[in-house]
């Protein structure tokens, strides 16, 4: 796919997720199969750029190209400067966190709460494109505030008009946070009055599902988030289906294994052994829930004082299942839901 002058292996993209799309998990989730991955959104104040956690969130060294970093602020000048320094550290790609719901985002009229004023929006849109222009501006944003207020075409057509490349959205108000189903006509409206390429995001969960959106919206691609916590080869079974028609053969546990100790060891590394340990506690969890004996293994793994007898437990369960099941065995009740 060419994606704002970017030619990506495909059209699958991994959303922006505070805490959960670092490097570690970006880099894993373009080797299974994901096209682009945008990292968890940095901040543009200029105050905390100095702060270990922004600096570990600008960290791309080795990481595939291109390199898209999401941005989160209510400020246009303040915005714009942000874009400067992340393209500064290696950036190829700006993109503006107009989606975000969570409180201490929008308490402060970042994330989806600037989709309440549309002004701002354009004041800001224009600042960063034209603070960077030479390098691509991508959006990301809800379908509106509240259901009431579903003002994403608008919010589009001002993105457009400011010169950002791309835009990408969740098919959820801001008041919905993640819950009930998200809606899809609300893209596809967007899609016929927008040139540029829409991403749509929001409860793609499947193989199926994914070529179901990509039907009835006709967006450019598709957006994962929470579906690829402790899942990372979605991104391969979506390709396949959606090249074939057909779908892979499930991952075997041993091969699931080796992913997450993977993974685990780029965690360590990544964070150093003490943030690390406990970065690491929460992808366990997301690997093995649902799985046949994971809720007591997750009990006793979280107490766990060192990475040694982190990475024993991990070892030592799946080990357990590679012996009982080829595949992984979920419960009757994750089967279900």
């Amino acid at each position: 796919m060419e994606f704002v002058g970017f030619q990506l292996r495909n059209n699958l993209f991994v959303a922006p997720m505070a805490g959960v799309t670092d490097r570690p998990f970006r880099q894993l989730c373009k080797k299974m199969g994901a096209g682009l991955a945008v990292s968890e959104m940095v901040t543009s104040n200029s105050l905390l750029y100095g702060s270990a956690k922004t600096i570990r969130r600008a960290n791309h060294d080795g990481e595939v190209e291109p390199i898209s970093v999401q941005i989160a602020g209510s400020d246009p000048a303040m915005m714009a400067q942000a874009a400067q320094h992340n393209v500064a550290n290696g950036a190829q790609i700006i993109d503006i966190n107009m989606g975000c719901p969570a409180k201490k985002i929008c308490n402060v009229m970042a994330g989806s709460a600037l989709m309440q004023d549309e002004t701002l929006v354009g004041r800001i849109l224009d600042a960063v494109v034209a603070a960077v222009p030479d390098t691509p501006v991508t959006l990301k944003f809800r379908t509106g505030w509240n259901l009431a207020n579903k003002n994403a075409p608008t919010i589009a057509r001002i993105a457009e008009s400011a010169g950002v490349r791309a835009v990408a959205i969740h098919g959820r108000t801001r008041c919905q946070q993640y819950t009930g189903e998200a809606e899809y006509d609300t893209i596809a409206m967007v899609k016929t009055l927008i040139k540029i390429p829409v991403i749509a995001n929001g409860d793609i969960t499947t193989p199926e599902k994914a070529k179901h959106v990509l039907d009835v919206t006709g967006a450019d691609g598709i957006m994962i988030g929470r579906a690829a916590q402790g899942r990372p080869w979605l991104f391969r079974e979506i390709e396949y289906f959606l090249k074939t028609g057909e779908h892979l053969p499930p991952a075997e546990v041993s091969e699931i294994h080796a992913i997450l100790k993977a993974h685990l060891a780029d965690l360590y590394d990544f964070y150093g052994p003490e943030t690390g340990f406990k970065v690491a506690r929460k992808h366990i969890s997301w690997y093995t829930k649902g799985l046949v004996g994971s809720a007591a293994f997750r009990k006793e793994m979280n107490v766990l004082p060192s990475i040694e007898q982190q990475m024993q437990a991990v070892n030592d369960f799946f080990l357990r299942l590679a012996e009982e099941h080829r595949h992984l065995k979920y419960t009757e009740e994750a089967l279900a839901a």
